[in-house]
């Protein structure tokens, strides 16, 4: 109820908030009080503890430090100036981003560099030999695989970074964004080449990520939209955590977490209204509550490559994409990492599936996924396997078309034709887009020109590295 409360605030007029933050201001309680319902606040959520004991060891603090300052902080943030700090952030674009990173990392090494196309560049950090991998997302194909998931780097802050961790997650419980300490992957070393993916990963905690490396991103789009020269002296978290290419490279050396987001494409048949038979392409607009890329264009499904049950097996991508369809677009709010520890032994069993799902696993060729390109995100070093869903039998989107609802995560869903031409020039054009959205965007289109047949007419797509 509050996330639709939150919501509803965030999409009503200007008047509607002007007049909901007069009515509460007046409500406000004194310094003391709002210190001691923080501590409250603080003591309630065991995911706020586990960060506050992670920051009091890393900034070597006394135990309870960390939850004193957290709550005295709070005590101080006015949510109507976190509202008008989201409002300039919306106005800084994917292409403004792009280009500050570029100037950020001029040095190049290796054949590395952004990855471009359609007149648009991102900061995706890519290589020739990372594109178009036309990578079937099932082994033998995908030799992803958790190498130890107990070993993890350790991270030491000095007073200026604990001092933005400590922000965020004062901001956090401001703003009501959903934070869980769950398990996460950690990229330690990578070999993607056309046709397999090798790989390795490590298990971490997203506390550790939360705090940390997606501090980067808020930094970085603050200088922007306050028109800031972008330099080590003006983003220390940068200068810190990510200062250099071969920083960014060092997977070894740092932590770089990230996910799986694919273009899905599913295909329809012809309509009096819409034409010859076609695909859908969904594209989300992601909510102001998501801890990343929020009010952002990104393709759907979009999640963290991030473990449940079995680790080994949830190593391979096709196990997060087809959690995050059965989260993002079937309705299972049970998956959904955001809402806690998962105690179900087998949470994506055959009896537990939606019906779509169900349907669309029963037969083999039913559902195709792809892996069409890998990337480093200069935004935060995350790591970005951009992806091709592809659903070619049109009696799906007959039987379970109005069934595809996204969650919390959206706060609206579009569709494309993949034979509107133009629709699709526009889509490419917006800078509402996220960085590795775009990427995967572009790279879907590409791959599914090439297998889509009478069904596609897209726009050209011709990437090169910058």
């Amino acid at each position: 109820m509050q996330e639709i409360l939150d919501t509803a605030l965030e999409q009503a007029s200007p008047a509607v908030q002007a007049r909901f933050a007069e009515l509460t201001a007046d409500s406000a309680p004194d310094q003391g009080s709002a210190t001691v319902e923080a501590e409250g606040r603080l003591s309630a959520d065991p995911n706020i503890t586990a960060a506050l004991h992670w920051l009091d060891q890393h900034a070597g603090w006394e135990p309870g430090t960390a939850r004193r300052d957290v709550a005295a902080r709070l005590s101080r943030i006015d949510p109507r100036q976190l509202q008008d700090r989201g409002s300039r952030r919306g106005r800084v674009d994917q292409r403004r981003v792009a280009d500050a990173l570029g100037d950020y990392y001029r040095d190049r090494t290796g054949g590395y560099g952004q990855y471009a196309a359609a007149g648009v560049v991102t900061s995706v950090l890519t290589h020739a030999d990372r594109l178009d991998l036309d990578c079937e997302l099932m082994p033998p194909s995908d030799r992803l695989t958790v190498t130890n998931t107990t070993a993890d780097r350790e991270i030491a802050l000095d007073e200026e970074t604990a001092g933005h961790a400590a922000q965020r997650l004062a901001e956090t419980l401001a703003l009501n964004i959903r934070l869980v300490d769950g398990p996460l992957f950690r990229l330690v070393d990578i070999e993607p080449r056309r046709g397999a993916i090798r790989g390795t990963f490590d298990v971490t905690r997203f506390v550790r990520y939360a705090l940390t490396m997606d501090l980067l991103e808020g930094e970085l789009i603050d200088a922007l939209a306050a028109d800031v020269p972008v330099s080590p002296e003006t983003l220390p978290l940068r200068h810190t955590h990510l200062p250099d290419l071969a920083s960014v490279l060092d997977l070894p050396g740092r932590l770089c977490a990230g996910g799986a987001l694919a273009l899905c494409a599913i295909a329809r048949p012809a309509s009096p209204l819409r034409g010859p038979a076609d695909y859908v392409l969904l594209v989300q607009e992601r909510s102001g509550h998501v801890v990343n890329a929020a009010r952002r264009l990104a393709v759907i499904p979009k999640g963290f490559h991030e473990p449940m049950t079995d680790y080994r097996a949830d190593a391979h991508l096709s196990a997060t994409l087809r959690r995050e369809m059965e989260e993002e677009l079937f309705g299972r709010e049970d998956i959904d990492s955001t809402n806690g520890d998962q105690r179900r032994a087998d949470p994506m069993h055959p009896s537990r599936l939606s019906e779509p799902m169900q349907w669309l696993t029963a037969e083999p060729d039913r559902l195709r996924m792809e892996c069409t390109g890998f990337g480093l995100n200069l935004m935060s070093g995350n790591f970005e396997f951009a992806s091709l869903i592809v659903i070619d039998d049109e009696e799906f989107w007959s039987r379970f078309g109005g069934q595809i609802e996204a969650n919390w995560e959206t706060t609206s869903l579009r569709q494309y034709s993949s034979l509107d031409r133009d629709m699709l020039s526009e889509l490419i054009s917006d800078n509402a887009w996220s960085n590795e959205g775009l990427f995967a965007l572009l790279q879907g289109l590409r791959s599914l020109s090439r297998v889509g047949g009478s069904r596609v007419d897209t726009p050209t797509v011709e990437w090169e590295i910058r």
